[in-house]
């Protein structure tokens, strides 16, 4: 039995890790197509609602528990740390900063993840090849920075734009700090799914002061909103949230958090492909290297991780 279940639950595990790396790639290229139909926060607010919503219906539907106050407190924490604040800033920041941009910058998560994950600090810190790929993150970091804020600081929008990069640094923290107190505060054997929908409805209420504060339902009507927006946002909602957002919380569980953080790195692969096929965005040559390196660095800080799997797996045959 314990072999079966292995095979199944290690495919469930390389889906689940597909799902996550190639959608939420995409989904950066989607957010910026929506926005073109609807303000930021509206956005935030109808998207993740609205997946919240459905979820937690078709959890009613299954019989499933969905007014578990054990599970509900962590999950609106980690939600609005998750998707109100670290992908609420994203949304924000996108409509003046490119795309592709925008996932390298915040594939910085990846770093946040090892330095805020206490309960792993001695395994994680005390291991070469981590310590490694954190400098190595770091280089990569710096080389994809460097030119853009030294192109911002001589355009007459660079205080707009410097702030958006200052809160994408803050976005990153957020959401490794979000998923990791969902890691460990949430019930052992809660449903995915019911955690999931709550951290989306959440999200989707934390939205709403923001666009109270910025008055965007003044000027922002419904009957205007472009067919693409649409459909981007419909994208957004049912591959971006239901299908990918679950399928990372549920990794959460199953997964060390820095296995599953390498996803901050293959996202701006997708992401830089997409707006390079579909959009007129550029990137230059230092910020391709520092993309190779910081994708490199997640072989180093998962060095050890594999090297255990592969003495496990040896053992169990």
């Amino acid at each position: 039995m314990e072999t079966t279940k292995k095979p199944i639950l290690l495919f469930k595990v390389y889906l689940a890790f597909a799902i996550v790396y190639i959608v939420w790639g995409s989904t950066y290229f989607f957010i910026q197509r929506a926005l073109g139909g609807f303000p930021p926060f509206i956005l935030g607010t109808f998207r993740f609602i609205l997946a919240g919503l459905l979820l937690l219906g078709w959890c009613k539907v299954t019989g499933q528990k969905i007014l578990d106050k054990s599970l509900i407190k962590p999950a609106v924490i980690s939600g609005v740390l998750m998707l109100g604040v670290g992908n609420g800033i994203v949304i924000w920041v996108e409509q003046f900063i490119p795309s592709g941009l925008v996932a390298i910058m915040v594939a910085s998560a990846a770093i946040w993840f090892v330095l805020l994950d206490k309960p792993k600090w001695k395994e994680n810190l005390n291991s070469k090849s981590t310590i490694t790929g954190l400098i190595v993150g770091f280089i990569g970091v710096i080389l994809l920075f460097g030119e853009q804020v030294l192109h911002i600081l001589q355009t007459s929008q660079s205080t707009t734009q410097i702030v958006g990069m200052v809160l994408l640094i803050v976005g990153p923290i957020a959401w490794a700090g979000g998923s990791l107190y969902s890691k460990y505060k949430s019930p052992a054997n809660s449903s995915v799914s019911v955690n999931t929908a709550w951290q989306m409805i959440a999200a989707g209420i934390a939205f709403i002061p923001g666009s109270i504060f910025t008055a965007e339902y003044g000027g922002f009507q419904w009957k205007n909103v472009s067919i693409d927006a649409w459909l981007s946002v419909g994208y957004l909602i049912i591959f971006g949230s239901i299908a990918a957002f679950s399928a990372y919380v549920w990794l959460l569980k199953v997964r060390p958090a820095t296995q599953v953080s390498t996803y901050a790195y293959v996202n701006p692969v997708v992401a830089v492909l997409l707006s390079l096929c579909f959009t007129n965005e550029k990137i230059t040559l230092i910020q391709i290297i520092g993309l190779f390196v910081i994708l490199g660095s997640v072989l180093l800080i998962n060095l050890a991780k594999y090297r255990n799997n592969q003495k496990n797996s040896l053992i169990l045959a």
